[in-house]
């Protein structure tokens, strides 16, 4: 018997995230089905199954429901996987995971799919210290995309790729917008530009949309996706997690007063160093690109777009060897009725 999955998303990053799981549990025989929560915008594709209400939700009884979000609804059927929707990276200037909300643990999974060593250690320890939960190294399921569909970048003219954090205090979209107005019409590039989800509708963003509609060589992604990281060169950016995604392609990426700065990237403090940063950047220096191969070691333990093969066979395990004989659960009982008021669901 075929097992079935849910794909939970919370925001529209998890589309790309999630979608190269659904291609793997497909190829396995397995069912899948969407449940997207009210907030997320539903850019599913009609081949791409959707559950509508909660009670459907319940009702398809999952063997497992996966999300990238820090929580999920624990009336679920089935186990419920975390496969994270980024890297730890000490955005916020953490040195320790135990400074990181990364690794908080709610009480919500069952299992957790670590993605290298900088993740895997530290949920190991938490694994033994709770005791509610397996954490299993797969590798990040995002990753098989980008190595899978991994093309050569452009080189004539080259394409610059933006992308920011949302976090306040961090984003550097209001600093350097004058900075890419100015490159964008002085020097022979191409530039993306794309912005977390919790940006969107922003004063700032709608000022780079309209510099996108009023130059040829500047183009507005509504989303991160394989495309727009692929073709660019370089990406130029701040303490996003992006930056490590970018790098998966063997790419440097230039950073405006990152928090956590090293020499895996071009790190600048004024908007006046961004084209040189740039310059150099697109000359590939030998000696960052082996910085930036060991950094992308440390976060991502595989590279062999077999990510989601692991992530099913560590559900498949979980289930035959773990399933009902962990600690239980401690989310809390007034975080489980505020999910519930939330959704009005009560059965």
């Amino acid at each position: 018997m075929s097992k079935r999955y849910v794909l939970f998303a919370a925001l529209p990053y998890a589309y790309s995230i999630l979608r190269p799981i659904q291609s793997e549990i497909k190829k396995r025989g397995g069912e899948v089905a969407w449940y997207l929560e009210a907030e997320c915008e539903d850019l599913l594709r009609p081949d791409e199954k959707r559950l509508a209400t909660v009670e459907e939700l319940v009702a398809y009884n999952p063997d497992a429901t996966l999300t990238p979000g820090n929580y999920i609804y624990h009336f679920i059927p089935g186990i419920k996987v975390g496969v994270f929707h980024g890297y730890f990276i000490g955005k916020r200037g953490e040195k320790t995971y135990q400074e990181d909300s990364h690794f908080r643990i709610r009480g919500w999974f069952d299992l957790i799919c670590t993605q290298g060593p900088s993740s895997t250690e530290p949920y190991k320890l938490l694994e033994q210290k709770h005791g509610s939960f397996k954490a299993y190294e797969t590798g990040w399921c995002k990753v098989d995309t980008y190595i899978n569909g991994k093309q050569p970048p452009a080189t004539n003219p080259p394409t610059i790729l933006y992308g920011t954090t949302f976090t306040k205090g961090i984003s550097s979209s209001e600093a350097v917008y004058s900075t890419i107005k100015r490159l964008a019409k002085e020097r022979d590039w191409n530039w993306v530009l794309t912005f977390h989800p919790k940006l969107h509708g922003s004063e700032i963003v709608e000022r780079y949309k309209h510099l996108a509609e009023s130059l040829e060589n500047v183009r507005y992604l509504h989303n991160v996706d394989l495309e727009s990281v692929n073709e660019a060169s370089v990406l130029l950016c701040d303490s996003s997690s992006i930056i490590l995604e970018f790098m998966m392609q063997d790419k440097p990426v230039v950073t405006y007063r990152n928090t956590n700065p090293g020499p895996h990237l071009i790190n600048v403090t004024s908007t006046d160093q961004i084209e040189q940063a740039l310059d150099t950047a697109l000359a590939r220096p030998p000696e960052l690109m082996a910085n930036i191969n060991e950094y992308v070691k440390h976060h991502e333990k595989y590279r062999d777009g077999r990510n989601c093969e692991r992530v099913l066979d560590a559900i498949d395990d979980f289930i035959l060897n773990h399933k009902g004989k962990l600690k239980p659960h401690k989310p809390g009982i007034w975080r489980k009725f505020q999910l519930r008021k939330k959704l009005g669901y009560w059965k």
